[in-house]
């Protein structure tokens, strides 16, 4: 690998951390303008639930209403970050995703594997234990 395909490589996953970054603290305010200025128009996301496949949400209209039906009904759902492992406009994140259920304190441990384009989050695929 050449010296420019080295730096171009660090380039890619520093846009790409940051995009992360940047949106996984817009989801953590429930900022649901910033969270979708940060995904694509043809943007996809597989959420979690229900099991085994977990929702399937395609383009930014559908994906816009999912977020803030999500965020009216978790108004406290946060995401804690463990780790991010970054290679080119792919990132994998394991995080802790913490709220109140039935009154007391509730977590489940996953993690995300983002596709970042142009900035910009093209596919969100999350996955659970248990």
């Amino acid at each position: 690998m050449s010296n420019s395909e080295i730096v171009k490589e660090k380039v890619d996953e520093n846009r790409t951390r940051r995009t992360v970054e940047d949106f996984n603290a817009a989801f953590n305010r429930h900022d649901v303008d910033t969270v979708m200025n940060l995904m694509t128009e043809n943007c996809l996301f597989e959420s979690t639930y229900p099991s085994p496949d977990g929702l399937r949400v395609e383009g930014s209209v559908a994906m816009r209403e999912f977020w803030s039906k999500f965020f009216a009904a978790n108004t406290d759902a946060y995401f804690e970050l463990e780790e991010m492992i970054i290679s080119s406009n792919r990132c994998i994140v394991r995080w802790i995703y913490r709220k109140t259920k039935e009154g007391k304190p509730w977590h489940l441990r996953g993690v995300d594997i983002f596709r970042v384009e142009d900035e910009k989050v093209a596919e969100k695929l999350s996955y659970v234990k248990g």
